[in-house]
């Protein structure tokens, strides 16, 4: 199956032939522990969950938030597919910039268990959300300096009291949703 990687340290893109099997991904990354990201049409990103732990480099592929290397794989309902992006396609989407907000965030939560994808709910007109921790930091990202030095310091404090952090980035996401309505 055609396959697309990219690693995190160079951020190049590699086109790689891979047969998929039960543990052909688990094994790409050495890892059980591997978040699948929509973020492409008719795509799905492979990305090692525990790259927030070790610390691995952080990078956009288009506006998603990604960390660690990825396999990109075609997507046909739930089945895996060859790739349909071309690898320059996908060249252009990756942004290496990330900010000073985001790598101070992460490296607050590299010390902790949360994953930056696991949804959870909020609510807004009485309507049920599932966001993720990824889109809290995405939104706290474009407030003003004031809101994410507020947010920082929550964190701060929630991490060094060993709070649970998952529920900060809940109340967070909901805090945003009210101040949307």
């Amino acid at each position: 199956m055609k396959a697309l990687s990219i690693d995190n340290q160079t951020l190049a893109v590699q086109e790689i032939d891979i047969t998929m099997a039960a543990n052909t991904v688990y094994t790409f990354f050495s890892s059980i522990l591997i978040d699948e990201l929509a973020a492409l049409k008719e795509h799905v990103i492979y990305a090692d969950a525990n790259a927030l732990s070790e610390k691995k480099k952080p990078y956009f592929i288009g506006e998603q938030l990604v960390l660690g290397d990825t396999l990109i794989l075609g997507r046909d309902g739930f089945d895996d597919v060859d790739v349909k992006i071309v690898k320059e396609e996908l060249l252009a989407l990756i942004h290496p910039d990330v900010n000073a907000f985001y790598k101070e965030v992460l490296e607050l939560l590299a010390d902790t268990d949360i994953n930056l994808y696991k949804t959870f709910t909020v609510e807004k007109n009485g309507e049920k959300i599932a966001l993720n921790t990824e889109w809290v930091l995405y939104t706290f990202n474009i407030a003003d300096e004031r809101t994410k030095e507020y947010f920082i310091n929550e964190l701060q404090k929630a991490v060094t009291a060993k709070s649970k952090v998952a529920e900060y980035m809940q109340k967070m996401a909901q805090l945003a949703m009210n101040v949307a309505a």
